[in-house]
């Protein structure tokens, strides 16, 4: 076994492996950016070592400084994560021209897997089955369109080096084919540097379905069984659980079969992921299809390692080493069900916008460490931050992943659920509730999956809100109550509990609620009851302080609330969710919380890659204003109304701040 690795990447993944390495007695390196500096992975490991500036690819992309790192620490190898340099086949060479062990496939694999269309052509030739499609060479538009209409529409339009959805165009008719392909080619190219394209078959009611594999230097593979990743947003996974609901053993094995076959075919080493689109007939049946093989370790690995019990980065490591698999097909077994929640700093309602800023609060479910619960445990949670870090715009959203592993998928549900409701995350959108409404949601609790699950079930995922005022109100009172009592002393004058020598007092709050103003009183009684009124809810205010959070009656109801106050925002965490309500208490402060209006404004903090209109432009609501960058994607600027340009305030290239006026729109 080695002695010493180094961790080529960042965040979660990193302190994943170093919490295998440092279990197997094994050395590890991180490497970390300016950004990174105080991250969490840094002090997962036994060293660690600067490699550049903020941005990847003046750090963790440069590979040559990352080999130094490596040479002047003593590692014997490096562990890619995913993501980065993961599915980089230069650096694979790199690694063995530099005498370190790549803990990955083959550079060879890595190349016949990295194009699509080449990649398709081999599993082809591997009796793989796939959609049906065309693959080729050729890409002049006149034979691209002919293959089209062979195929039969609808169909994709898919670049061949793509990935995350980028380059992706879905055409449901002939005469929108020339202008979906033209626009795909433009998107691949700026993306990958390469526009070649692929044609396919557009499934209806697909399934993503992957197959882990494992392959050693001795010749062995293995499949460790399905993952189901069908909820996606923005053709990016949400919630991926095993197995997946509805499999039978028979295509189990037919599937496991074909991956191991893909996996052959490359001579593939290590832990891969061959991805499958599964379409759904009316008979009840499925028919599956190759998609592509990752030629890394997945995000989701935790939950085939929640029901085989094994820790797959232990098998990245001993197969690195040259070891056999540590176990032959027959050996494994299914456990349970298990379903991972990626928890995301981001604006489900605002089309999933990335958020940054610090983790002012973040407070985590009772959870086993990895160490104890890849065998089972009941509640896992990877992640790479803690409280009070950053979330920055130079990396992806991503704030944890949470696993949980039950008897079957009814009980893995539950356990989810209660896991995201003990999720307490304040300084920045998440989208914690947005994960416990899917999995809630008809679709999801009765397995009815498809990629088209979210926008199918918007209805109930988009725009609610889970508390309500008359519970937000209540809870921030309390809250405010709670803050005085732990400050007020012994001095009855300095006191602000509304006590009279008789008679009653009265207090008044004023609310900003879902953009609804809102006042409430409250009223001291002489005997020390409290009562409370806020719209056309009244009555007594019960509520103490416990070990768990308020116990709060109120309204003929009783919760048990958390509240964090950030300013004048009291965020609201019951069981049924989270909220924030603007709470003014109109005794001590009074002034005016109107927003600012008619600015056009950076949503976050990115860089300004251009600007679609000049000063002087005539512009109608809706249109393309300006295309920001941050987070490692692309947020295009619309006008929110009808006007003239007056000003552009800054120029393609320049970094901006969050709320930073870009331009100025005369109406």
């Amino acid at each position: 076994m080695f002695n010493k690795i180094l961790i080529a990447n960042r965040g979660e993944i990193a302190c994943r492996v170093a919490a295998t390495a440092r279990r197997m007695g094994v050395k590890s390196v991180a490497v970390y950016s300016d950004a990174d500096a105080s991250a969490k992975h840094v002090a997962a490991c036994d060293q660690a070592v600067h490699i550049g500036a903020s941005p990847p690819r003046e750090s963790y992309l440069r590979w040559e400084r990352i080999l130094e790192a490596a040479k002047a620490t003593g590692a014997q190898a490096v562990h890619p994560g995913y993501g980065f340099l993961s599915e980089n086949e230069a650096f694979a060479q790199a690694c063995a021209a530099a005498g370190l062990v790549f803990i990955g496939p083959p550079p060879s694999a890595i190349k016949a897997m990295g194009l699509k269309a080449e990649s398709k052509q081999l599993m082809e030739r591997a009796g793989v089955p796939l959609v049906p499609g065309y693959h080729g060479a050729n890409q002049e538009p006149a034979l691209l369109q002919a293959e089209a209409d062979r195929i039969g529409y609808p169909v994709l339009i898919k670049a061949s080096a793509g990935g995350g959805g980028k380059g992706m165009r879905a055409v449901d008719k002939a005469q929108d084919f020339a202008a979906a392909l033209a626009s795909c080619k433009r998107e691949a190219t700026s993306s990958f540097g390469d526009d070649a394209v692929l044609i396919e078959k557009y499934v209806q009611r697909p399934r993503h379905i992957e197959i882990q594999v494992f392959g050693d230097t001795h010749g062995n593979y293995v499949y460790l069984f399905e993952r189901d990743c069908s909820v996606q947003r923005r053709h990016q996974k949400v919630l991926e659980e095993a197995p997946a609901p509805g499999m039978t053993p028979a295509m189990r094995a037919e599937m496991g079969a074909a991956a191991v076959a893909a996996a052959r075919a490359v001579n593939y080493v290590g832990a891969g992921t061959v991805e499958f689109i599964v379409e759904q007939r009316s008979d009840g049946s499925m028919q599956f299809f190759f998609m592509e093989m990752n030629t890394r370790l997945q995000v989701e690995h935790p939950v085939t390692e929640a029901i085989t019990g094994l820790d797959l980065v232990e098998w990245q490591l001993r197969v690195a080493c040259g070891e056999p698999l540590p176990l032959q097909q027959d050996q494994l077994r299914i456990t349970g069900h298990a379903i991972e929640a990626r928890i995301c700093a981001e604006n489900p309602d605002n089309n999933f916008l990335p958020a940054t800023g610090r983790l002012l609060v973040y407070r985590k479910p009772q959870a086993s460490s990895f160490e104890r619960s890849h065998g089972g445990g009941k509640v896992r949670i990877d992640d790479g931050v803690g409280e009070g870090d950053a979330i920055s715009p130079f990396y992806d959203s991503m704030v944890a992943k949470l696993i949980v592993h039950g008897d079957d998928r009814a009980q893995a549900l539950a356990r989810l659920d209660d896991a995201l409701a003990q999720v307490r995350i304040v300084g920045l959108n998440t989208n914690v509730q947005f994960l416990r409404y899917v999995v809630r949601s008809p679709s999801f609790a009765q397995a009815n999956l498809d990629t088209a699950l979210i926008p199918r079930e918007q209805a109930v995922l988009f725009g609610q809100e889970p508390v309500g005022l008359v519970l937000a109100a209540a809870a921030s009172v309390a809250q405010t109550l709670l803050d005085e009592r732990a400050l007020e002393g012994a001095d009855p004058f300095t006191r602000r509990d509304g006590w009279r020598a008789f008679g009653v007092a009265e207090r008044r709050f004023g609310f900003e609620f879902g953009g609804v103003t809102q006042d409430a009183r409250l009223t001291y009684q002489h005997d020390g009851e409290l009562h409370l009124a806020v719209g056309d809810a009244a009555g007594v205010l019960v509520f103490a302080l416990t070990g768990s959070g308020i116990d709060l009656q109120f309204d003929g109801q009783r919760h048990t609330v958390f509240v964090h106050r950030q300013g004048e925002t009291a965020h609201v965490f019951t069981a049924h969710g989270a909220t924030r309500i603007l709470a003014i208490d109109l005794l001590a402060h009074a002034g005016d919380h109107q927003a600012e209006a008619g600015r056009l404004t950076a949503p976050m903090p990115g860089k300004v890659l251009s600007f679609a209109v000049k000063a002087g432009d005539t512009v109608r609501r809706g249109q393309a204003l300006a295309v920001m960058e941050a987070m490692k994607m692309e947020h295009t600027i619309a006008a929110p109304s009808d006007g003239t340009v007056g000003e552009l305030l800054f120029a393609p290239g320049d970094q901006v701040s969050e709320g930073a006026e870009l331009l100025k729109l005369v109406g």
